[in-house]
């Protein structure tokens, strides 16, 4: 794979143009930089010239001195342009990272599906640390030693043209196979950037499954995937360095034939009497400072191979669209732009109807797809509650993630409000729409933080308001360090039903006009339970409902009752009618027990 240098040029300028007045002012410090690199050796030239002539000992300590100063500055000035440089460099690696995140967090679940958490860090993270290294080291190695380079080149013309035309065709050659091999182990590093990937993915799924592989006794069986993984990552990187030394190599080999120029040029100026001997010293140390910017342009060509493998995957990342439409993540603006045709929902409980939504997670032209729902149509007023029912695999969930808009029926039309969701805006719509599952997503901070997502604009009071209406002040009191209380990663010190609760407040900070809960109430024990059938409630009042259960119980509440079989609608109508019609499905499920017939 072939990496142009556009496309390295347009990353630079899209993540460098935002901080263009430290560009700047490091471009000036360069400049800086180089200009002290080159005055020094006509300083030492000048001093041997004059020792050699007998020059008074005060106008060679002079020399002297301003050789040991611009040396003192030059080093000073060093620092601080690679502290700028790699300022500079983090804050366009985050912004990149940023904006990555955020293209993928508004892709469709089908991506999210296929690649594992472990992967992803691994991309968004790893392949942009590789790209650290391109955004300051890149720009100052290359562009300061490119200047350096000219800035020698330049110099020895003035002293000599024959000798400044012999090194210039020596860097010529030297850069022109730099070029010719600056792609050569662009493929390998990306190999060893996917292997990676995969050994990441695999470490994250095998950690978070320990308790079922120690209790399986499977140790043995995950440690011989670790080590395949792990080998064949090492493989691919010890490939990638190989090819890319490779190039380092031969600059070396190029460069010792340019210094054995320079020194029989020299030499052979010096005896016919056209030089001086600081004017040879000049020659040999300019042409042994061409060594360095060489040797750092063609470290960096190498380091550039290794990111252009990072820069294809995040370009390959940043290429793929969300199946779902209306609306669109523009990366490098941080903002989300929405379509013309957008309508908004209404405020209030919102109407739910699909008409005719048929729908598979797979839908492949090449074979046949395994429907999860067919021919699914019905409408739920406003304010109504639907106890939706039906076996494992029967649909129940796919049909709640269709009207978040997780995916898009294949067919047929989902609405909100009498509006088809696909012209709503995403946004608003994962705003008036709250779901409640059995496995919630805590994080590792505070309860005000995993209450509000992290939205600092949501008062203390607001959230203490939601506590006190869904009935939750004595668990609340029961927290030591209240909102401030940290939780632990995944809410491992909570309890099932403790973490029901933060869900429950969750959606009522939200206040949408639909609530989804997608039995939420299957891992609580019956006292928990029933400490929060009153915050159901309180949630419910007002609000459009969707109950998702396998407990009697929990359908009490319910207007109307659907069961779902296969992907299809084997009955649906008002749940009090249906327990009375002995003939119904509901009936029988009540009188069977729906614990045992749902499981």
């Amino acid at each position: 794979m072939r990496i142009s240098l556009q496309q390295y040029w347009n990353l630079l300028v899209d993540y460098l143009r935002p901080q263009k007045g430290r560009v700047i002012f490091l471009g000036v410090a360069l400049f800086a930089n180089i200009g002290l690199q080159l005055v020094n050796p006509l300083i030492m030239r000048r001093f041997i010239d004059s020792a050699l002539s007998g020059g008074e000992m005060a106008e060679l300590t002079v020399m002297a001195l301003w050789f040991i100063g611009i040396a003192l500055v030059h080093q000073i000035s060093a620092v601080g342009v690679t502290y700028l440089g790699e300022n500079v460099s983090w804050t366009a690696t985050n912004w990149l990272r940023y904006d990555l995140a955020k293209h993928c967090l508004y892709l469709d679940m089908s991506f999210h599906n296929e690649h594992t958490p472990g992967e992803m860090i691994e991309r968004i993270d790893g392949d942009i640390n590789a790209l650290s290294n391109f955004f300051s080291q890149f720009t100052l190695q290359v562009l300061g030693n490119g200047l350096l380079l000219i800035g020698v080149l330049v110099l020895l013309f003035r002293e000599n043209l024959t000798v400044g035309m012999a090194i210039t065709i020596f860097v010529a050659v030297t850069l022109g196979v730099i070029n010719r091999l600056r792609n050569i182990a662009v493929p390998h590093w990306k190999k060893s950037r996917e292997a990676s990937a995969d050994y990441f993915s695999f470490l994250e799924e095998r950690l978070m499954g320990t308790e079922d592989i120690r209790a399986s006794g499977a140790k043995e069986y995950v440690m011989r995937g670790f080590f395949e993984k792990l080998r064949i990552f090492w493989q691919t990187t010890v490939k990638a360095r190989i090819m890319a030394f490779a190039m380092v190599n031969i600059t070396w080999v190029l460069f010792s034939l340019g210094t054995a120029t320079a020194f029989i040029l020299g030499a052979n100026l010096y005896a016919e009497g056209l030089l001086t001997l600081g004017t040879v010293y000049l020659i040999a140390h300019y042409t042994g400072m061409l060594s360095r910017p060489i040797e750092r342009i063609s470290q960096e060509i190498a380091r550039l191979q290794e990111a252009g493998a990072g820069v294809a995957r995040i370009q390959e990342l940043l290429e793929i669209e969300s199946k779902l439409s209306g609306g669109e993540w523009e990366v490098g603006s941080g903002k989300w732009r929405e379509g013309q045709d957008l309508l908004p929902l209404p405020e209030g409980a919102l109407t739910v109807g699909l008409e005719k939504v048929d729908f598979a997670y797979e839908a492949d032209e090449a074979r046949r797809p395994e429907w999860v729902l067919r021919d699914i149509s019905f409408e739920l007023k406003p304010g109504k509650v639907l106890g939706l029912l039906g076996r494992t695999g029967s649909g129940k969930t796919t049909l709640t993630r269709l009207l978040f808009r997780l995916y898009d029926p294949l067919k047929g039309q989902v609405r909100l409000g009498h509006k088809d969701i696909r012209h709503a805006s995403l946004n608003e719509l994962r705003q008036r729409v709250g779901i409640v599952t059995q496995n919630i997503q805590l994080f590792n901070a505070s309860i005000r933080d995993n209450l509000t997502f992290f939205d600092a604009d949501i008062p203390d009071e607001a959230i203490m308001a939601v506590i006190q209406e869904l009935g939750l002040t004595t668990w609340f009191d029961s927290l030591e360090k209240g909102l401030d209380a940290v939780l632990a990663a995944g809410g491992g010190d909570l309890s099932a039903g403790e973490a029901q609760l933060l869900a429950f407040c969750r959606i009522f900070l939200k206040d949408p006009g639909l609530v989804i809960l997608d039995e939420a109430s299957s891992r609580l024990d019956p006292a928990t339970e029933r400490r929060i059938e009153r915050a159901v409630d309180r949630l419910l009042a007002g609000r459009t409902g969707i109950i998702i259960a396998h407990r009697l119980a929990t359908v009490e509440r319910a207007d109307q009752i659907m069961i779902l079989e296969a992907g299809r609608i084997i009955e649906h109508g008002e749940r009090e009618t249906l327990a009375h019609n002995r003939d119904s499905q509901f009936a029988k499920l009540l009188q069977t027990g729906m614990e045992a017939v749902l499981a």
